[in-house]
């Protein structure tokens, strides 16, 4: 058993209502209560974590089929803090809240963005939903996930994902484009990615086969935590017009964003969390 401390303020409650209807992440965890069982792949084996809150942060309780070394409890409790994004601090995000997103602020307060668990499982993610309805994208990746055969139903790691049958991922020019990417994913590291120039990181993910501004902007957010800019869609406007009470251009939007400098990301996420 080991403690993970969070920034504060942290509400794991939000953390799991978020899981709850995430549908990349559908039937991949438990949860009961206040507790989270969820699986996951760090320096190639396989643990399953159980987590509940304790004091300001989440006690964590790990199984594994192979032996829990000091390597890879170290590595697991990385990637459970970078999945639940604990060392996220909020204050500054919350000073720059404007008026008409303070409410947003106060329903969401102590909520730290859930990451997707790995940021390659993200790219997966990214390719497999491209014009294609999330239920099949959703199966697609359960097959993938069960080719690998990982114990708790772990998503495989980049290793395992280039030994994936190209088949699995659906249509061939799909499954050329993931093989691809993934191809050029393993030849970088993924602390760069995680803290390297934020516009060196970009570029590298514009230049993955399959990956356009919108999946690019979608892995830095949501697979890598990079909130340093704010994607402008249909889907921002939407949940901004909700929280501000009115129709926002793209104009106004890029305005409302830049006012949050690197906490951009975050205002568009919370927005979007909020409905």
């Amino acid at each position: 058993m080991m403690l993970l401390g969070a920034r504060a303020p942290f509400d794991f409650g939000a953390s799991l209502r978020f899981l709850a209807r995430f549908p990349p992440a559908a039937g991949e965890q438990e949860i009961t209560g206040t507790t989270l069982v969820k699986a996951y792949r760090v320096a190639g084996h396989t643990v399953r974590a159980r987590l509940s809150p304790a004091g300001t942060g989440l006690r964590c309780e790990l199984e594994s089929p192979d032996p829990l070394t000091d390597e890879v409890v170290t590595a697991a409790a990385d990637r459970i803090r970078f999945h639940l994004s604990l060392d996220d601090d909020l204050t500054g995000f919350y000073q720059a809240a404007d008026e008409g997103f303070r409410p947003v602020v106060e329903r969401l307060r102590g909520y730290h963005q859930v990451k997707f668990p790995s940021p390659v499982e993200n790219l997966v993610w990214a390719v497999l939903c491209q014009r294609t309805p999330m239920r099949a994208a959703a199966r697609a990746k359960a097959a993938i996930v069960a080719h690998a055969g990982n114990p708790y139903g772990a998503f495989p790691d980049v290793g395992q994902l280039l030994e994936t049958p190209a088949g699995l991922a659906g249509d061939p020019r799909k499954a050329g484009r993931l093989r691809a990417a993934l191809e050029k994913w393993a030849e970088t590291d993924e602390t760069f990615l995680r803290h390297g120039p934020y516009e060196e990181v970009k570029a590298f993910l514009l230049g993955l086969p399959g990956i356009g501004p919108w999946s690019a902007s979608f892995i830095l957010i949501r697979g890598l935590g990079r909130m340093e800019e704010a994607p402008i869609d249909r889907e921002l406007a939407r949940s901004a017009a909700a929280a501000y009470g009115r129709t926002l251009g793209e104009r106004e939007l890029r305005e409302l964003a830049a006012g949050y400098g690197p906490w951009q990301g975050y205002w568009a996420h919370y927005l979007r969390v909020a409905g």
